[in-house]
Parts: structure tokens; C-alpha cells; sequence
């Protein structure tokens, strides 16, 4: 038995000429690997509802359904076995510092070559971590980020999927509807999230996990006004 027929690997990319160049440099490195795809976050979380034993979830930033590092911190929380590696465009250094800090197993900008990408996803699969060779990981961030990171961190996988459906500007009746929940155990999520990120508000807390992802404060502050 081929041993690349045993790995199951996820692609999760809004752009399907890009899946297909990924399917292309993984099926250069495990020929016969189970490879499933999605277009969007909710098909993302849909696919790993119905079969969570997967070896490797290649994540983009930025796709329907998440923003910034909302997507891999709910991964983190919700699927802490699966390996993540972030697979984007932006990638500039402090990008991929903070991927690596939410708990990313490698990092791999979308501008490499075939080549280099395949190389980045067997030693990962191989259980290293990859990043760009020229991004040093010493460089701390600053004390403040530290710890809103942290706190991000303490939430649990519903309090995430919450958080990012006030990013959309949700209202909690429709957050309680799209999770079929009820209203009160959206509102209890929210008291929750305000406290463990130490904020007062709704706006606040929206503002800080834009804060964290990179987003605008002053657009996540529209968002829920």
C-alpha cells in the first residue's frame, strides 16, 4: 500500500485556480493522498463536522466566513490535533509572527513556486515547521498584543465562531439563529467573551479582535453600531 494514500488533506481557498495549484504541488509530493477542498470557511467547518480525521488543513487568511486570524483560532480551539498551516497572500512579517503565535504549524506565501511550496508541505507532513527562511520568529511583539493574544486564546470554539459573527455585525437574535442556539446562550457567550478579553462592550470587544487580526478598528467599529 502506498503510504501517501493513508494522508487526508484539506485545502480551504475562496479561489479555485489556486486550490488547483495546490492540489497540484501536494499530488507532487503524496501522489495518491485523499485531497478534499473548500471554497469558503462554513464548507471548511461543514467537511471537519463530518470527518475530522485529517492530517493537514492548508488555511487562507482571507476567505468567506473569517477574518484575519478568526479562522485558525477557532481551528486551534475546536480541532487542536489537526496541523494548520497558513497558505496566503499577505505575508509580510508581522503576519506571519502572529500566524505562528495562534498556533500554526508553518507558514507558506502564496508566491512560491511550485516547487519550494512542495518542499514546505513534506516537511510539515514530516511533523517540522515551515516558515520563510528570512522571517526571524525571536522578534517579540508588543507587550499590549501579547496579551490580547492571550486572552483571544482563553475563548472556546463557540465563544470564537461568536466573536466573528459580531465582526459581521450580527445581531444576537441572527447569531442565535445561524448556530441554532437560543438568544440567551448567545447572550451568555457574549458576557463571557467580554470578560475574558477584559473589554465593556460589544464594540470593544470587535475592536480588539480586529486589533489582533490586523483589520481596521475604525471599519470593526462600524460593523456593530
Amino acid at each position: 500500500m502506498d503510504i501517501s494514500s493513508a494522508y487526508r488533506l484539506v485545502i480551504a481557498d475562496d479561489h479555485p485556480l489556486f486550490r488547483g495549484a495546490m492540489r497540484e504541488a501536494v499530488g507532487g509530493v503524496l501522489a495518491t493522498a485523499d485531497i478534499a477542498e473548500a471554497g469558503s470557511f462554513g464548507e471548511l467547518t461543514a467537511l471537519l463536522e463530518r470527518q475530522s480525521d485529517v492530517d493537514l488543513i492548508l488555511l487562507d487568511l482571507a476567505m468567506p466566513g473569517i477574518s484575519g486570524f478568526s479562522g485558525l483560532l477557532y481551528l486551534r480551539a475546536q480541532y487542536p490535533g489537526i496541523p494548520v498551516v497558513i497558505v496566503s497572500a499577505s505575508d509580510d512579517a508581522e503576519t506571519i509572527r502572529r500566524s505562528m503565535d495562534f498556533g500554526a504549524s508553518g507558514f507558506i506565501p502564496k508566491r512560491l513556486n511550485i516547487e519550494t511550496l512542495r518542499n514546505a508541505i513534506a516537511r510539515v507532513l514530516a511533523g517540522d515547521v515551515w516558515i520563510p527562511s528570512d522571517i526571524d520568529l525571536a522578534v517579540a511583539a508588543d507587550p499590549e498584543t501579547i496579551k490580547l493574544r492571550d486572552r483571544l486564546a482563553t475563548l472556546t470554539p463557540q465563544q470564537v465562531r461568536v466573536l466573528m459573527m459580531l465582526s459581521e455585525g450580527l445581531l444576537n437574535k441572527q447569531i442565535a439563529y445561524e448556530l441554532g442556539v437560543s438568544e440567551a446562550t448567545i447572550k451568555a457567550h457574549v458576557s463571557a467573551i467580554l470578560q475574558k478579553l477584559s473589554v465593556e462592550s460589544r464594540t470593544q470587544a470587535v475592536i480588539a479582535a480586529a486589533r489582533i487580526s490586523g483589520s481596521h478598528w475604525r471599519q470593526a467599529e462600524q460593523a456593530v453600531n
